[in-house]
């Protein structure tokens, strides 16, 4: 349940960050590398800093 809550957060901030780029300024694009590099790093430790956040909302795994 979590991994899903983690991947559309994920996808809204990159979809997000990109029509900020074409439409605002095209440094947004800085927003959708960062989104992308804490996916990367995250598939190495094992730790998200998201996942830590929606656990202490109460969201359940």
């Amino acid at each position: 349940m979590i991994n899903r809550y983690i991947r559309a957060i994920a996808g809204i901030f990159i979809l997000i960050s990109l029509l900020l780029a074409v439409y605002v300024n095209i440094h947004w694009l800085w927003f959708t590398a960062f989104v992308g590099a804490n996916l990367l790093q995250s598939s190495f430790t094992k730790w998200c800093l998201m996942e830590t956040i929606l656990k202490k909302f109460g969201v359940r795994e």
